[in-house]
């Protein structure tokens, strides 16, 4: 037999291995199965020492303990040691069996059952039990059991007899404490943009102070109800909620502010005054009301780009509502435009899905329309062509004229009264081909 070279710096095949097997009932173990053992052997306890020394380096130790053997034969699948306590040290005593046969054994201390018998018995454990509960949200103590009562003047305490013996006042632990100075900041920043005699340095003084000062945090929910109850009041003044979208957006782009837990609370009055019903109500402000859906837009837009991972709902809910406003025959003009202008905002791939199939039934109602002026029909089919550009891939700009059967298969998709509006403009072939590529290239 080939006499092979492995290495054997734990185990010896021909001893240990060999009387391991016999004290098992295994008389006859060849040479050959007892190295491919040891082998094994060697590995299996390399791989617990890996794992054991895995657990030391996270403990932040240097000594490899009983419990880190344990722990790794657990890892491994492998019922742990019983029996070994890590807390102080082991001591190992040797005892000699015979000529070059040395057995270390674990010294273990002698104790004395009648002192432990007579020793008092420890006190019983109490139960294990836990709970949990909000202390303070937002410096405001929640009315629930846990917490203390709030302050109602002062409350008597009586002993076991029922007789009122001591008064004790009673205070909250938490106060949701707002400084003079940002109390009177905020006074005069809602003074200067609510009052008519602010002048517009005033104005760009505060909204430039919004969206560059740091230590506005504590007064964000403030700022931002503020601008929903004048949005809620204001719907004839197209000025004041132009103003009101102005106030936030130098909330989302001042640094410093941690806004994202209040996006829920900013979207409300961004889709009011994008698809509102009306906005204004004298025909100079007829205008204004299409900058402040732009505005509302753009800010739709800034609000989904920066948050839309982080609320992973806020996009499709924003979509379902826009669409339905988008797709409702009985909505004004203005709704329509600022819902046409909202999905948009979201991105090509809402435009392409969801206003692209629905763009030839919904084109056909609106031309029908008779309660549509000549300049809200305008305003809608700029926004069309504004949404089917959003479309065209900066590279495909300059593509050469299309074929007569992408123009047919586009007015196919889109209507015929789509289609000319399409063709009149001076990018038509960059977004029919954008158009068509995808559908049916």
């Amino acid at each position: 037999m080939s006499s092979m070279k492995y290495s054997y710096s734990l185990w010896s095949p021909f001893d240990t291995v060999k009387d391991v097997a016999e004290s098992l009932g295994v008389a006859n173990l060849s040479d050959e199965a007892a190295k491919v053992l040891a082998m094994d052997i060697e590995y299996r306890i390399n791989e617990v020492l890996e794992q054991a020394t895995t657990f030391m380096r996270h403990s932040k130790r240097t000594r490899l303990t009983a419990a880190d053997i344990s722990s790794a034969l657990r890892v491994l699948n492998v019922e742990p040691l019983y029996g070994y306590d890590s807390s102080r040290p082991l001591r190992f005593r040797e005892a000699i069996l015979g000529p070059g046969q040395t057995l270390y054994y674990i010294d273990d201390d002698e104790v004395d059952f009648e002192k432990i018998i007579n020793m008092p018995l420890p006190k019983v454990p109490r139960e294990v039990s836990f709970t949990a509960h909000w202390l303070a949200i937002e410096g405001v103590q929640p009315a629930i059991p846990q917490n203390p009562l709030p302050p109602e003047g002062r409350t008597s305490l009586t002993n076991s007899s029922g007789a009122a013996s001591t008064e004790v006042e009673v205070k909250p632990l938490v106060k949701h404490a707002l400084s003079k100075e940002l109390q009177l900041y905020f006074e005069r920043v809602t003074s200067v943009l609510t009052e008519e005699t602010s002048d517009a340095s005033m104005i760009n003084a505060v909204l430039t102070s919004l969206g560059n000062d740091p230590g506005l945090h504590q007064l964000l929910p403030y700022f931002i109800q503020f601008v929903a109850e004048k949005v809620r009041l204001n719907l004839k003044n197209a000025t004041m909620l132009y103003l009101m979208l102005q106030v936030l957006h130098r909330l989302l782009t001042n640094p410093t502010i941690f806004i994202e837990p209040y996006i829920h609370s900013v979207m409300p009055p961004i889709l009011t005054l994008l698809v509102g019903k009306r906005i204004g109500t004298t025909q100079a402000a007829n205008e204004e009301h299409y900058e402040v859906r732009d505005f509302a837009a753009s800010l739709l837009q800034k609000v989904c780009t920066q948050y839309g991972d982080a609320y992973h709902t806020l996009k499709p809910r924003v979509t379902r509502t826009l669409l339905k406003a988008f797709m409702d025959p009985g909505k004004s003009a203005g709704t329509q435009y600022g819902a046409l202008c909202g999905l948009k905002s979201i991105g090509p791939e809402v435009v392409r899905v969801l206003v692209l199939s629905n763009l030839k039934d919904w084109a056909s109602v609106i031309s029908s329309a008779s309660s549509a002026s000549t300049e809200d029909k305008n305003r809608l089919r700029k926004a069309v062509l504004d949404a089917l550009r959003s479309l065209v891939d900066s590279e495909l700009a300059t593509i050469d004229e299309v074929s007569e059967d992408h123009k047919e298969k586009f007015k196919q998709y889109v209507g015929p009264i789509v289609s000319e509006l399409v063709l009149a403009a001076d990018d038509s072939d960059a977004i029919i081909k954008a158009v068509v590529s995808d559908p049916f290239d």
